[in-house]
């Protein structure tokens, strides 16, 4: 017996340290009254870095989806899954960046938010494919920031597009840096560098297709041997030969369609779409939130990229441009976002890439 009951108090005892640092009562009630119920393990019990602080609820406002759908309406939270995200978020100061914090945040994807949502494209019977969607996301205050539908849906990683419903500081084991925390709920771009999109209280999403026309023939010879840059409908320059004086990138792939499956699992080298542009975008504010790039093919094929999945990542998945002259089926250049899980956004036999902002 007297076995037994050692065995018992010692079992109590693990599951005391999981909760608090040690057995001071005051260490319990020091957890604000605002903070979630979501156990804390404080005396680093488990192996997991991201529990060891209080969680806090954030405020939410209803949320509605607009545009390009079938059937508007308010998204009803209940419904759907809770993701977690881990952010250092940095927002811009001059030319580099200002560090305020780093976080998990628990909420709502926009994967989840707009999966029922049925699409209604304004120019389907141009264009039928989805990947010049994107979405407008907008504050109470009327702030917006922009997420590409393939930013969205196509990525290797889903769910780190976030609307907060809770935040937790993930906190220096020395330092001991209690970063300040939101009040508010926010949308939450985990892929970010500068975290200007993480706006606080969202309370509309609309759906939109970029609003541009192209001429649309899939019986061409695909192979155009330049392509034009613009930048705010002017053309910048004209580029035909291989981009020179930057570092070029080797990709390892598996390149897989959502339509017509395996393409093939041959490496793709390149430089980074966002050296070439290096000297059209700046890294401003107004650019990260609503900036965007539409990249045409010779045969009217089109799709979207924001700007901060280009410029502006934090995981080093880039957009390569490909320069091939001797491929006489797609070449001279195919744009290849290593970011994606499908290759539909990858665009061969580039024709025209348009830097433009939400308006």
């Amino acid at each position: 017996m007297k076995v037994q009951k050692l065995i018992y108090i010692t079992f109590l005892a693990i599951l005391l340290g999981c909760t608090v640092k040690n057995s001071e009562p005051s260490k319990v009630e020091s957890v604000p009254a605002s903070a979630s119920k979501t156990p804390v393990d404080t005396a680093d019990f488990t192996n997991n870095f991201y529990d060891n602080e209080p969680t806090f609820d954030l405020k939410m406002l209803p949320l509605t989806v607009d545009g390009e759908i079938s059937n508007p309406g308010v998204v009803d939270f209940s419904k759907l899954p809770v993701h977690s995200v881990i952010v250092k978020e940095t927002l811009l100061d001059g030319t580099a960046g200002k560090f305020t914090g780093a976080y998990r945040y628990d909420g709502y994807s926009l994967f989840d938010i707009l999966n029922e949502f049925r699409l209604n494209k304004s120019n389907s019977e141009e264009f039928k494919p989805i990947i010049d969607l994107y979405v407008v996301v907008e504050s109470q205050s009327g702030e917006k920031v922009i997420f590409s539908w393939g930013e969205i849906y196509y990525p290797n990683h889903l769910h780190d597009i976030l609307i907060a419903k809770s935040v937790m500081r993930i906190v220096p084991s020395k330092t001991k840096d209690m970063w300040p925390l939101a009040e508010n709920s926010k949308i939450i771009a985990a892929t970010d560098l500068i975290t200007e999109r993480n706006i606080e209280n969202p309370v509309k999403i609309t759906v939109k297709s970029v609003k541009m026309t192209f001429e649309v023939d899939r019986t061409i010879k695909m192979f155009y041997p330049k392509f034009d840059v613009y930048a705010d409908g002017k053309m910048i320059r004209t580029i035909s030969d291989q981009p020179v004086g930057f570092m070029e990138i080797t990709y390892e792939t598996i390149f897989y369609g959502r339509g017509r499956g395996i393409h093939s699992t041959t490496p793709f080298h390149g430089v980074m779409l966002k050296d070439i542009f290096k000297d059209v975008t700046s890294g401003s504010k107004t650019n990260i939130q609503t900036g965007m790039l539409v990249v045409a093919a010779l045969d009217g094929y089109r799709t979207i990229f924001t700007y901060s999945e280009v410029f502006n990542r934090n995981d080093q998945a880039e957009s390569l441009m490909i320069y091939e002259p001797q491929n006489e089926d797609g070449g001279a250049f195919t744009l290849f976002p290593a970011s994606d899980f499908f290759s539909d956004r990858s665009v061969k036999s580039v024709k025209s890439i348009y830097f433009d902002t939400e308006k």
